[in-house]
């Protein structure tokens, strides 16, 4: 395990929930974007079945949920956010999805693109991995490795362009960390912006917050952090 410091000038994370960048990423994308970086979100889903309530409307909370996460993308200092809209639990790893990704990588152009790590299934015996969670990040590791960088792939969404940093967010394998002990009270400020998702339980889930990036920081001797499985693509 390394302390990673990374400085990027563009920097692309594709989540498939709208509290998902928050949660997994929140602290390094407002490092990166107090430090002049163009950070940009994209959530894959529309958020319209975040909900354990049956008497919950699903189109009320689709627009919830994307006010949410407007919200919370302001707190970290975002510069753009996009939501492609996949019914929740309905993402497949196709070619319209990867076409999407393919699209805006090679619009933005980031040096660093974050999002999950397809491989993680299992956590300690009491969670399942989200099935949007692993198709989205198989179609980003897609998009990112070899479709956007090579230009036969997707002709029509532009120019190719490589990417030279994947960070992947909750990983069985992490190998990096980023210190985030300066933005950890904007990571918690924007987890707690996902009001509807949190059950009245703010102050715990606070606590929650600040617990797991203080494991994730011990490692590398940083009072918070975020953990990552680290792919440089390009030196």
């Amino acid at each position: 395990m390394r302390n990673l410091r990374l400085q990027p000038q563009c920097a692309l994370a594709v989540y498939a929930h709208p509290d998902d960048a928050d949660v997994a990423a929140g602290g390094v994308l407002a490092q990166w974007a107090s430090e002049g970086c163009a950070v940009h979100m994209v959530v894959v889903c529309d958020g319209s079945k975040g909900s354990h309530s049956g008497q919950t409307d699903a189109k009320s909370l689709r627009g919830v949920r994307r006010s949410e996460f407007e919200s919370a993308a302001a707190l970290l200092g975002v510069a753009s956010v996009v939501g492609l809209d996949h019914p929740d639990g309905d993402v497949v790893n196709d070619a319209v999805l990867r076409g999407e990704l393919v699209g805006l990588i090679r619009s933005l152009r980031p040096d660093v693109v974050v999002g999950h790590d397809p491989t993680a299934t299992f956590f300690a015996g009491v969670y399942v991995n989200h099935h949007d969670h692993r198709e989205t990040g198989w179609a980003l590791l897609d998009a990112v490795a070899p479709a956007a960088a090579m230009p036969l792939y997707f002709p029509e969404y532009g120019a190719a362009h490589q990417v030279r940093h994947l960070l992947l967010s909750g990983t069985q394998e992490p190998d990096v960390v980023v210190d985030i002990s300066r933005t950890i009270d904007r990571k918690a400020a924007a987890v707690l912006a996902h009001a509807s998702q949190l059950g009245g339980d703010a102050e715990e889930i606070r606590e929650v917050v600040y617990g797991r990036a203080e494991q994730a920081g011990r490692p590398v001797g940083v009072a918070y952090g975020e953990a990552f499985r680290s792919v440089q693509l390009i030196s």
